[in-house]
């Protein structure tokens, strides 16, 4: 027999706020993305960050975890819950940090072997180099919640929300968990993010418009999604409120280029018809796609091939990135936090100051109050990273 696997809990912390103040602002065609120079020696320009100044990772993910547990009606401690937290740049903050200190006591004329090997005495003896290690925000969450159950760090670049979530519902299914609390945490607005992305040519440098025939890169952005995944038989028992069920999901890996998708898309069309598969959906029994839709040339282009190519009857599709900006790993995360508020109000939000498109999709530009069953959300990440979840409404 399938273990049906429900959501009943959603923590989001966004440029926007939480939950319902990024639910209703996105919906309200509002955006968080302001100019910033957060660091000195880098110029000005579009980001998205959650306060005045870049967020602390664990901090972010404390309080992100506590909206889900408080909207689910959880108490403390979960000694059996599983966790699956994952971020593409993990505590990155803090290594950087490092590295600057480093330089600075090396060209004040401290001995840089005596100088590493007292910090090296320091961080261990503080436990700070906890701070550093990829699970780090998986780690914090289990000390968090009380949990001695399964804590996974899942890093898919982009993709890694929606990888979280699969590896959730899978702990469920096989029976593994009754209960996993499922996300991603990014707090990727350091001068080396962003000094990387910007050689790349990826960055947008007055904002984002994703499927705009103006649109010249993403908005780099602070955010954290988690979701409560719960057996439906024990949300039933407790009386728990469901949000939706989660049906199944698709994952890939192009094996192509770096960062670029594989052009013919056929990696990316796997992940979809494998999600479609698994969840027992055909294409016309989608109501709406919320699309991974960055506003890069390559992104956008390709997401929507895919699209075309397996929806011809015309899915309503946006992206919310315009108004949250480019979470990175938490995306998808995000992306299947507003797929569940949508089935759970029955209203679509739109690609927030989209103008005009060039492609041939069916995009939503004003939030629009339609009949929603069944949703896809998609990632595409860096790597050729592909990742596919189908949500539905919970009868």
């Amino acid at each position: 027999m399938t273990v049906e696997v429900v959501v009943t809990g959603i923590g989001v912390v966004s440029a926007l706020g939480t939950l319902e103040s990024t639910w209703q602002q996105i919906l309200a065609g509002d955006s968080g993305i302001r100019l910033h120079q957060p660091f000195g020696e880098i110029e000005r320009r579009p980001l998205a960050l959650i306060g005045k100044k870049p967020a602390d990772f664990i901090l972010l993910t404390r309080q992100v975890l506590a909206d889900a547990i408080v909207d689910a009606d959880l108490i403390l401690p979960l000694p059996d819950c599983g966790l699956v937290i994952g971020s593409s740049r993990g505590n990155q903050a803090k290594l950087e940090e490092l590295a600057r200190e480093g330089n600075r006591k090396k060209e004040e004329g401290f001995s840089y072997l005596e100088e590493k090997e007292k910090e090296r005495e320091l961080l261990i003896n503080n436990y700070q180099f906890i701070d550093f290690m990829p699970h780090t925000g998986a780690i914090a969450a289990a000390n968090f919640i009380g949990s001695g159950g399964p804590a996974i760090a899942p890093a898919a670049a982009c993709a890694t929300g929606i990888w979280a979530i699969a590896q959730g519902f899978e702990l469920i299914q096989t029976g593994q968990c009754d209960r996993v609390i499922v996300g991603a945490v990014e707090a990727p607005i350091t001068p080396l993010t962003l000094a990387g992305f910007n050689q790349m040519g990826a960055l947008a440098k007055t904002g984002a418009y994703p499927f705009d025939s103006r649109r010249e890169g993403f908005v780099l952005a602070e955010g954290a999604a988690i979701l409560v995944l719960e057996s439906a038989e024990l949300a039933k028992c407790r009386g728990a409120k469901i949000y939706g069920q989660v049906l199944g999901f698709g994952l890939t890996n192009d094996a192509c280029y770096a960062t670029a998708p594989e052009l013919g898309g056929k990696s990316g069309l796997a992940a979809i018809k494998q999600c479609l598969e698994r969840s027992n959906l055909s294409p016309d029994r989608i109501d709406y796609i919320h699309a991974h839709g960055t506003a890069t040339q390559l992104n956008d282009e390709h997401e929507a091939m895919l699209i075309e190519k397996l929806f011809p009857q015309g899915v309503a599709v946006s992206s919310t990135k315009a108004a949250t900006g480019h979470t990175l790993g938490a995306s998808g995360a995000l992306g299947a936090a507003f797929c569940l508020m949508s089935i759970k109000h029955q209203i679509l939000p739109p690609c927030v100051g989209l103008r005009e498109s060039n492609f041939n999709l069916d995009l939503v530009k004003l939030a629009r109050r339609v009949k929603i069953r069944n949703v896809l959300c998609f990632s595409f990440g860096f790597g050729g990273q592909n990742a596919v979840v189908a949500l539905g409404r919970y009868r």
